[in-house]
């Protein structure tokens, strides 16, 4: 479905335990009238803090254009990758390159989009799913 036009909000979040230790992304997306339209999350494995981020954002990124969705407002409370994304800080770290190279290709996949940064109790939704996913990864183990 073609829901190019429609601007929704993305939260999304990355957690681990250590640093690096068990990790986990989530995202979700809030439609116009503020309604939770999709959550999604998973179990990374072994990751660092901005390793998760970097894959909460992917994530979200990712099933959002599945669900056709072309017009986002990203919101992170990572102010490293919201710095990152936005230019001002330059991306070092080798790791940390390869997944904004694949944030940035799945950016220009959007019609239009802005990142800003958020307070953690601005992103609880996405920061308990990413939680939930370490939890799950762990208890299968």
């Amino acid at each position: 479905m073609d829901r190019g036009s429609e601007r929704v909000r993305l939260h999304a979040d990355g957690a681990s335990r250590g640093n690096p230790g068990p990790a986990g992304a989530a995202a979700v997306l809030f439609g116009e009238n503020g309604e939770t339209l999709y959550e999604w999350k998973t179990f990374l494995g072994t990751g660092t803090n901005n390793e998760a981020e970097y894959q909460g954002l992917i994530l979200g990124l990712t099933k959002s254009l599945e669900e056709g969705y072309r017009n986002l407002s990203i919101f992170l409370d990572s102010e490293l990758v919201v710095r990152q994304l936005s230019g001002r800080y330059r991306v070092k770290n080798e790791r940390l390159k390869k997944l904004y190279d694949q944030a940035a290709a799945l950016l220009g996949r959007l019609e239009s989009w802005t990142v800003a940064h958020v307070g953690r109790e601005k992103n609880r939704e996405a920061d308990r799913l990413a939680n939930e996913a370490i939890d799950g990864g762990l208890a299968i183990r």
